[in-house]
């Protein structure tokens, strides 16, 4: 059985199969990033470990990652520190944080869905925001990364409000939730997290470990904000309804209500009368002093 021939590659080869660019490929080699090639002669010649070098590179930059901190990483796995679980941890990590999927919709279909009237302004806001995406080469195409998210707005414009609102709503909102996910991811990374994430990168185990502990937290955060908001929802609808039908409060019992006296003037009251006979006192001098008020009241009209 014969042995296969390791592939070989020329830097225009590689920058082919890559994606990357010539000048990009030199670029790595330069900082390091990139082992240098075989020297064949005249010409450097590149293997299949390139290769796969490369589009980790890629897949590192297209999750965000950059090209210092990806060195440290290929550090680690050239140390032979392992980067499998730390790829899994990225991968993890940058993964979806939901089960919706994206669907697609037309123009048409778009501009059926709230009023009829195209709005390009509203469509070119709805992409700035992410609520669509353009698809490229289909002008009449967009992306929907949220199929729940433009079903809520097109269900607030059909009640009455205007997209304008909606948008400007979906600003303040979002500012609000990103808060709360930067709040629980420092929370999480504090009490769960730190611990694997002491050296950098972290071991091949550790980077392991926090990938699953991720995948068991991961659905932690919707369920507690669902459960709050429920809540919040509850209490403040019920106030607002109250308070836009009139009812601010529970209605007062029918009868007269309990007036509480000052400690100082019924301990004065008890001295004078007695303690068994202060609710009387109280009763009597309430009655002449409605006596007196109606007196003075009568006399003031026949004087006049």
């Amino acid at each position: 059985m014969s042995e296969q021939v390791p592939a070989e590659y020329r830097i225009e080869d590689l920058a082919h199969h890559s994606g990357a660019t010539v000048r990009t490929i030199r670029a790595y080699q330069d900082r390091g990033l990139l082992p240098k090639p075989e020297r064949r002669g005249r010409s450097n010649v590149y293997r299949d470990t390139h290769l796969a070098r490369l589009r980790q590179i890629a897949d590192l930059l297209d999750r965000g990652y950059t090209l210092a901190s990806i060195k440290e990483l290929l550090e680690a796995w050239d140390a032979g520190r392992g980067l499998g679980g730390v790829l899994g941890l990225v991968a993890e990590v940058h993964g979806p944080w939901t089960d919706e999927e994206a669907a697609r919709i037309s123009r048409d279909e778009l501009n059926e869905r709230f009023g009829g009237t195209p709005d390009d302004r509203a469509v070119d806001e709805a992409c700035e925001l992410g609520v669509l995406e353009r698809v490229p080469g289909s002008p009449e195409e967009f992306l929907v990364p949220s199929p729940q998210e433009l079903a809520v707005a097109a269900e607030l414009y059909a009640a009455g409000v205007p997209l304008p609102a909606i948008t400007g709503h979906l600003r303040e909102l979002r500012g609000q939730v990103e808060h709360i996910a930067s709040r629980f991811l420092e929370f999480t990374t504090e009490h769960v997290f730190a611990r694997y994430l002491d050296r950098l990168p972290p071991s091949d185990a550790d980077a392991a470990e926090a990938a699953t502990l991720v995948r068991r937290l991961r659905p932690l955060a919707q369920q507690t904000v669902d459960a709050e908001l429920a809540r919040a929802m509850r209490l403040f609808a019920t106030r607002h309804l109250q308070r836009h039908l009139g009812a601010a409060g529970p209605p007062h019992p029918a009868g007269p209500a309990p007036v509480a006296l000052p400690a100082e003037t019924v301990r004065a009251v008890a001295e004078l009368v007695g303690p068994e006979h202060v609710a009387a006192f109280v009763r009597a001098a309430t009655e002449r002093e409605l006596q007196a008020r109606t007196m003075n009241d009568l006399a003031r009209r026949g004087g006049g």
